[in-house]
Formats: C-alpha cells, sequence, structure tokens
C-alpha cells in the first residue's frame, strides 16, 4: 500500500487507489490490526475497506479455506468498485515457498511455473479481475528494510511461523536449502524457466488442435481425433491435448494429473492394438464429466451421458391414519 501510494503520487494521470484489508477473524489481534492499516491508509491519502470473514470456520484446512474467502472477497470488493485489477505483495519468498510446496505433492509442468506475475482470480465463481504480483522478484527481506527506513509501523502475522501449517514448515526448510545454494533467488529463476517451457508446450498442444480436431468447438458437439495420429503425438502433448478435450466436453475443470496419466497411459497401450488388431474393441472411459471413447480409427470425447436413476416403487402394507384438527 506504502508503495503503490508513492508510486500513484508521481503520475500525472494517477489511478484512485483502494486499500482492502480482510480480517479473518482467526486471531484476536485482527481487528485492531485492521484498524492500524486503515489509521495508515487515511494518512497516506487512500481509501480503506475492511471487509470481514463471516460465518463458520471449517477445523481442517483452514488456510486454504481462508486464502479462498481471501480472493472471493477481494474480487467482490473490487467488483463494486468498478476495478479491474487487484495488487498484492507476493514476493520472490512467495514464489519460492509456492515452488517446493508444489514439488512435493507432485505437480506437473505447469504448477512449477509458480506464482504468476499477472493472473485471473484462483477461485471459482469469483467476478472477474486480475491480478497483479508488482513485487514478485523481490525479496521479503528487501521489503522489511524499506518500511524500516521509511519508519512504516508493520506487524508479523504468528500463523506465518505456525509449524502446524505447510508453508510454515517449508520457510524454516529454505533456511537450510539455502545454505547449499537453493536460495529463493535459485527457485525463482526456476519458476521462470519452466515457464518458458509452458509457454512453448501451450503453443505445441495449440499446433496439435489444430492438425488433428480443428474447427470452433461448440458446447454440446462430441469432440474428435484421428486416433493413429493422436497416439503418435509426443507424450506431453497428447497427455495435454487429452486434458484439454476432457476439460471442455466435461465441463468440470478438467481430471487431476494423476487421473489424466492413467487415462493416457491406458489409451498409449492400446496403440498396437489399434495398428495389428483387426477386432479392436473400443474403449470406453467417464472422467471428470466427459465419456471418453478410442475406437479403432477415432478418438471421442464428449459429454458424459446423465446416469440413469431406476426407482423401484413398493406397495406398503402400512395403515395411514389421517386425523382431523379444531
Amino acid at each position: 500500500m506504502w508503495l503503490a501510494a508513492r508510486w500513484r503520487n508521481a503520475l500525472k494521470k494517477p489511478p484512485k487507489l483502494v486499500a482492502v484489508t480482510i480480517d479473518h477473524g482467526l486471531r484476536k489481534e485482527s481487528a485492531k490490526e485492521a484498524r492500524a492499516v486503515a489509521r495508515l491508509a487515511k494518512s497516506l491519502n487512500v481509501e480503506h475497506v475492511t471487509l470481514r470473514w463471516k460465518g463458520r470456520k471449517p477445523k481442517t484446512g483452514i488456510q486454504e479455506a481462508a486464502r479462498n474467502a481471501r480472493y472471493r472477497l477481494l474480487s467482490e470488493e473490487a467488483h463494486r468498485k468498478n476495478a479491474m485489477h487487484i495488487l498484492t505483495a507476493h514476493t520472490l519468498d512467495d514464489q519460492a515457498e509456492t515452488v517446493l510446496f508444489r514439488l512435493a505433492r507432485g505437480s506437473g509442468v505447469s504448477g512449477l511455473v509458480g506464482i504468476r506475475w499477472f493472473d485471473g482470480m484462483p477461485v471459482k465463481d469469483a467476478r472477474p479481475a486480475h491480478l497483479v504480483r508488482p513485487l514478485l522478484d523481490v525479496l521479503k527481506a528487501r521489503l522489511i528494510a524499506t518500511l524500516k527506513a521509511a519508519k512504516v509501523d508493520y506487524v508479523v502475522d504468528p500463523s506465518n511461523s505456525d509449524p502446524r501449517f505447510t508453508r510454515p514448515r517449508l520457510r524454516k526448510l529454505m533456511r537450510l536449502l539455502g545454505q547449499e545454494g537453493l536460495t529463493a533467488e535459485r527457485l525463482g529463476k526456476f519458476a521462470k524457466r519452466v515457464g518458458r517451457v509452458e509457454e512453448a508446450l501451450f503453443a505445441a498442444v495449440n499446433d496439435a488442435q489444430l492438425a488433428l480436431c480443428p474447427g470452433l468447438w461448440s458446447q454440446g458437439v462430441p469432440l474428435s481425433a484421428n486416433a493413429e495420429a493422436f497416439l503418435a503425438l509426443p507424450h506431453e502433448i497428447g497427455l495435454r491435448l487429452l486434458g484439454r478435450m476432457i476439460a471442455f466436453a466435461g465441463q468440470q475443470g478438467g481430471p487431476e494429473l494423476a487421473q489424466l496419466e492413467t487415462l493416457y497411459s491406458e489409451l498409449r497401450s492400446l496403440s498396437e492394438a489399434i495398428v495389428w488388431s483387426s477386432d479392436f474393441s473400443p474403449l470406453r472411459r467417464n472422467v471428470a464429466g466427459a465419456l471418453v471413447t478410442l475406437s479403432s480409427t477415432k478418438l471421442t470425447v464428449e459429454r458424459e451421458p446423465p446416469r440413469r436413476v431406476v426407482r423401484k416403487l413398493r406397495k406398503s402394507k402400512r395403515k395411514v391414519r389421517f386425523t382431523t384438527a379444531g
């Protein structure tokens, strides 16, 4: 907020800034801290709003739930203020933690890109707005030093060092990794390099899509590609194209990576049977709201048909007694 206000003051045609504090209500000090931010905002001539996460809080997964609530509240406030951009103070340290976090959970290439400098809202059903992270290449220590030099007070959130949560444990681990050379700077550079790979793969999948299943994709219309040509694609390209087709047809956001890899491996294992067998039986699999069918000539992905629910009506022998009142 302090840096954004200084940036605004240096412009001839400055944008309007609105500072938003999310009070999650998880710590008794949070309301006091929100008031402190409001006072600082007033001194900087920045409009300030405090939003509260209301309702019952989950007993497990509290940090993820708080994050989702935070972004949803931010997107709603941006809509009320007619703002299309939301600035956050994510740092290079946050980027390094995210890469380690996703690596530990078996993420693919797309996840190892980490946090993006310019991105959409990360939660479902959020109003459209763009997240901008201008400090993503800046170390947290540098920001703290800047605040100290400017004599701006700041608060250290104790939950950021609570060992019950994964990210605080990773922060502690990063100090040890840094001694071996795996610093936040190195992890940040790694994320940028993976980002270049991701861009190249995205372009290659676009080319494969145009070659194998061209035309405008329409809702309710099955997607299809030549089976032999699809299975001849490099594995990563075929995997991603299949995931894209399932996400479009199924309308459920697409399958998880492990689920997609299992299905793709099963399809690949049938490649020789398609070429050499004359009595190849089509393979059908339901995944993420889509029906995937591989025949000897064609791969088809379409919306999963609705499941039939058969209800058995049983005659009851119980006597029903009606009464009247009044």
